[in-house]
C-alpha cells in the first residue's frame, strides 16, 4: 500500500471515530437534561452540566471530523497531482526520444532519457561533442523542460 492511500485510509478511521464518539452519551441522561431535571447525573455532574460537556464534546468530535475530511481532500490532491507528475514526465521523456531520434548524428537507441519533475538526464554517447551540445539543445527545446543534465559521454575513434 503507498504512503497516500495509507493516510486517506487512516483519515476515514479518524472520520468515523469522531463521529462515532459524537454519538456516544447516555439517551435518558440527554432527554432528563432536555426536560430540565438538574437530579440527573451523567459522570457525577448535574444535567446541564452533562449538556454543556454533551455539546463540548460533539463541537470536538465535529472538528476532529472536518480537519479528517480536510486531510483526505488534501492526500487526494497530492496523490492526483503525483500522478499527473509521472505522466508529464512521461511525455518529457518521449518528446525528447523523439527530437534526438531525428537527428542523424545522434540515436536515442544509446541515449538514455531520464526526467522527473521536468529535469532531463541525459546519459550514454555522443559522437562528438557538438553532437552532444545538440542534444543538450534539442532536450531545452521540448515543452514542459525545466532543466537538461547532460551527463553524455563523447566517443572515442
Amino acid at each position: 500500500m503507498n504512503q497516500s492511500t495509507v493516510t486517506t485510509f487512516t483519515a476515514a478511521g479518524v472520520l468515523l471515530a469522531s463521529l462515532a464518539l459524537a454519538g456516544c452519551g447516555k439517551r435518558e441522561d440527554m432527554q432528563a437534561a432536555r426536560n430540565g431535571d438538574n437530579t440527573a447525573v451523567v459522570q457525577g455532574q448535574p444535567a446541564a452540566a452533562a449538556t454543556d460537556t454533551a455539546t463540548k464534546d460533539a463541537h470536538e468530535a465535529s472538528e476532529a471530523a472536518r480537519q479528517a475530511a480536510n486531510d483526505m481532500k488534501d492526500s487526494a490532491k497530492n496523490a492526483a497531482d503525483q500522478a499527473s507528475n509521472k505522466v508529464a514526465d512521461a511525455v518529457i521523456t518521449t518528446s525528447v526520444n523523439a527530437e534526438l531520434s531525428k537527428d542523424p548524428k545522434l540515436s536515442a537507441l544509446r541515449i538514455n532519457v531520464d526526467t522527473e519533475g521536468g529535469r532531463v538526464a541525459l546519459k550514454g554517447t555522443a559522437p562528438d561533442q557538438a553532437a552532444k551540445e545538440r542534444a543538450t539543445q534539442l532536450a531545452s527545446n521540448v515543452k514542459g523542460v525545466v532543466s537538461v543534465d547532460n551527463q553524455l559521454t563523447v566517443e572515442k575513434g
